[in-house]
């Protein structure tokens, strides 16, 4: 698809907001990055988190609110207002560990004039079609999509079940069991109508807001790009082995090139 074909899909997103989820201890790196947050983990050249940027500025995407914790500082000393990037960089900053769901919730403010908005985990990357995901989102109509990903060995990550319509009717835990699933990508498209849902203090969007919002509505969107997060020692090595084709996915170039 070429530049011109992108063009109303990248404008089709310019006034969507992305919140990237960035607050986290990184607990199980920590032996390898010591005073470093795990989004600024490096990956090649470049900050991991930077990749997230690239990503959704290549589509269109150049509003970002950043739900930082734990060594927020260095984080918003790399990032700045985003005008390298040629994108919009807010902050939202916990002073207490908030969860997933507890981090959107504080950010709720900033997201007060959209209809809708994409999350992200700010340890993993997904090569998703952001424009295509807001696309099913709308047309299934539900209170969340999920980005997902089948992968030969779910155990590690716990699964996500779908009926045939692709409506989210379940979640299984993480187990010893290897077997083939769909695993929730970290990527994530919300009606503004979920910051209703979610309580103010420590949530988790995975464990306390997408199991009760099954009744609203939770779709789930396959995608078929790369998939990586850092979030163990094994992974993180595994990132810098791929450093070359996550630039790649992620750059302007790769997706937009005639």
């Amino acid at each position: 698809m070429n530049s011109k074909e992108n063009l109303p899909a990248r404008l089709e997103l310019q006034d969507t907001p992305a919140v990237l989820l960035v607050g986290g201890k990184g607990t199980r790196l920590q032996t390898v990055l010591h005073s470093t947050p795990k989004p600024l983990a490096r990956v090649g050249n470049m900050p991991f988190l930077e990749l997230l940027v690239l990503q959704l500025h290549s589509q269109g995407v150049h509003r970002i609110v950043m739900c930082t914790g734990h060594l927020a500082d260095q984080i918003e000393d790399e990032f700045g207002d985003g005008k390298k990037w040629d994108v919009a960089i807010e902050y939202s900053a916990e002073t207490r560990p908030l969860g997933t769901a507890g981090a959107v919730k504080l950010a709720e403010r900033r997201l007060e004039q959209v209809s809708d908005f994409l999350v992200m985990n700010g340890d993993s990357f997904l090569e998703v079609d952001f424009p295509e995901l807001m696309r099913f989102h709308r047309a299934h109509g539900g209170l969340i999509t999920i980005a997902v990903r089948r992968v030969p060995d779910a155990a590690r990550y716990g699964s996500v079940q779908l009926d045939a319509r692709n409506r989210v009717v379940g979640f299984s835990e993480k187990s010893s069991d290897s077997a083939p699933g769909l695993i929730n990508g970290g990527v994530y498209v919300f009606k503004q109508a979920i910051l209703e849902n979610i309580p103010q203090g420590p949530a988790s969007l995975e464990r306390d807001i997408f199991p009760s919002s099954l009744e609203s509505g939770v779709y789930a969107f396959e995608q078929h790009g790369m998939f990586i997060d850092i979030g163990t020692p094994e992974d993180y090595s595994r990132a810098q082995a791929l450093a070359e084709s996550l630039h790649h996915a992620a750059s302007p170039q790769a997706r937009f090139s005639s």
